[in-house]
């Protein structure tokens, strides 16, 4: 086998949350050029003609896309037993919804710290958790978080952003410790400073903005583009011997 045929998804259903915009689009868009056909969520999904939907038609696969609200625990379950009715197989499982929300320690109400939380790392659990066991009963499946550098770190004014973002660090882990020998690869990318909305107000601050790239040895804030390779790899055989990893995406940050 050529070693380029090891990353084909041909025939692979792959279903990826915050699927939209930004990163979560990129990594759709990635997998259907790959051979994968998608199922989409976001919680502002348009039911038909969405972007992203065009570019994975656009790719020759088929996409489906669901609205759904994370925060909404009802709303998820109801999402998940949709999705098993319409599909009897999720091979890929790209968890990549998440929310950010700004303000001091000290200030930080309740309800910002409940809405991450339950968006970023409650969701992505009990997500997990469903088709991972369907994944387990077959021998073979692909988990991927999004996580992020403040999975290593944390961060200024975003408290329920680092807690969240660190616990799917350890939440990748977990579950591969667990199912690594069960034939399901559990494993994360971490994104640095990329050129999305969850970085708009850090871009908008010339001084802010100017200490970032000063470390990033790269000299740019990433792109939703540079996702592509690093998904496509980790929901491939190419990573079959890959679990409990988490790949940092940060033009160099981390060895800074």
């Amino acid at each position: 086998m050529s070693i380029l045929n090891s990353f084909r998804l041909d025939g692979k259903m792959a279903l990826v949350t915050g699927c939209r915009r930004g990163i979560g689009k990129a990594m759709s868009l990635a997998l259907a050029e790959a051979g994968a056909d998608i199922i989409g969520v976001s919680a502002s999904l348009e039911a038909r003609g969405s972007e992203v939907e065009k570019e994975v038609k656009g790719a020759g696969r088929k996409f489906k896309g669901y609205t759904c609200d994370f925060s909404d625990r009802n709303a998820l379950y109801a999402f998940i037993e949709q999705v098993k009715k319409d599909y009897a197989v999720i091979d890929i499982l790209v968890n990549n919804a998440g929310i950010i929300l700004r303000k001091p320690a000290a200030e930080h109400p309740d309800e910002y710290w409940d809405r991450v939380m339950e968006i970023n790392l409650n969701a992505q659990f009990i997500l997990s958790r469903e088709f991972g066991k369907e994944m387990i009963q077959r021998g073979s499946g692909k988990i991927i978080f999004t996580a992020s550098l403040l999975t290593f770190q944390g961060g200024i004014t975003v408290p329920g952003y680092a807690a969240s973002k660190g616990g799917l660090g350890q939440l990748t882990m977990a579950l591969a410790n667990e199912w690594a020998g069960k034939g399901v690869n559990v494993n994360a990318i971490a994104p640095g400073y990329i050129s999305t909305d969850n970085t708009e107000a850090l871009r908008s601050d010339p001084i802010r903005s100017e200490q970032i790239l000063a470390r990033v040895p790269a000299g740019r804030w990433g792109e939703p583009e540079d996702f592509k390779g690093p998904v496509v790899f980790l929901a491939s055989r190419a990573s079959e011997y890959m679990h409990g990893c988490i790949i940092t995406v940060d033009g160099g940050w981390r060895g800074r």
